[in-house]
């Protein structure tokens, strides 16, 4: 893509609505600024005022939609804390999504929560973000348990949001049947699953689910792919190469157009510690796919 950084927009993507929160479909993910390398690797951490920066970069783009997690960070490094050194005191469009189950100890180590520990996981993303709210709080399921019951959880949440301390919620690795014990307990503004070119047909009919729900879905690892965490792994296949060629693209930007044509409801939160990494992922914004390339990358 051949278009400059002054013309690149991320509303060119198009908008959608988080219950009553309009966002543009091209958003930004934190889950990689707190440390170089790998996410939730015990390695470097990022340099504190690059991650400021591109944060404030991703807003003069355009980017009113930020995912992060209490969750997100490094040995001396908190996405939370770097939003909100970058950004506070806050555009009035600027909404902030986050998620609430897993946590970490200080030493990294995983823990998951409780019921009756969620407000305390709310409360410190309150803290950190130096808010009085959370726009958007998503219950975040473990891999080991998208067959569990998500009532005492989700149930849990939707007091906290009685109580105004949550606007909206949303369900992160989630399966269709725990969707729809949370719809039956409180609204669902979002869904966050893996998503991405090559995933299968359940994955599709989650997501055709949702739109049909009025539900936003909101893919993560769609760059990513099966590397997760660690990022891109594996070598584009030849079709998503053939795409980029044509359009003067990157591969990743083919990606993130192609999970973008999936449905006005599609979101996407492409993540990077890199500013030319983020201006081109907000200008696959703006990448239009024809019919016969989205068919050639589906297959």
């Amino acid at each position: 893509m051949t278009s400059s950084s002054e013309t690149i927009d991320a509303s060119a993507a198009g908008t959608w609505k988080l219950g009553d929160l309009l966002v543009n479909r091209i958003g930004f993910g934190t889950m990689r600024l707190p440390q170089n390398g790998p996410a939730f690797a015990r390695g470097d951490s990022s340099d504190r005022g690059r991650a400021i920066r591109v944060l404030r970069r991703a807003v003069e783009l355009g980017v009113n939609h930020i995912d992060t997690a209490a969750f997100y960070f490094s040995p001396l490094r908190s996405a939370n804390e770097l939003i909100n050194s970058a950004l506070a005191p806050y555009a009035d469009d600027l909404v902030i999504t986050t998620k609430v189950g897993p946590g970490r100890d200080p030493s990294g180590e995983w823990t998951w929560a409780d019921p009756d520990q969620l407000r305390g996981q709310v409360e410190e993303n309150l803290r950190q973000l130096g808010r009085d709210h959370l726009d958007v709080v998503n219950l975040r399921i473990a891999r080991t348990h998208t067959s569990s019951s998500v009532a005492e959880h989700f149930g849990a949440l939707a007091e906290l949001r009685e109580a105004g301390l949550i606007r909206h919620l949303g369900m992160s690795n989630t399966s269709p049947e725990q969707l729809a014990e949370a719809q039956a307990i409180a609204p669902v503004v979002c869904v966050q699953n893996m998503y991405g070119i090559g995933s299968p047909p359940e994955h599709h009919a989650l997501l055709r689910h949702c739109g049909e729900q009025g539900i936003a879905f909101v893919p993560f690892y769609a760059i990513a792919g099966a590397g997760r965490e660690a990022g891109a792994t594996t070598a584009d296949s030849e079709a998503v190469l053939t795409v980029a060629r044509t359009h003067g693209a990157t591969p990743t930007q083919v990606r993130l157009a192609w999970t973008l044509h999936q449905g006005p409801h599609v979101l996407a939160i492409p993540g990077t510690g890199n500013p030319d990494h983020l201006t081109e992922n907000v200008a696959a914004g703006a990448l239009q796919l024809t019919a016969d390339e989205l068919a050639l990358l589906a297959a």
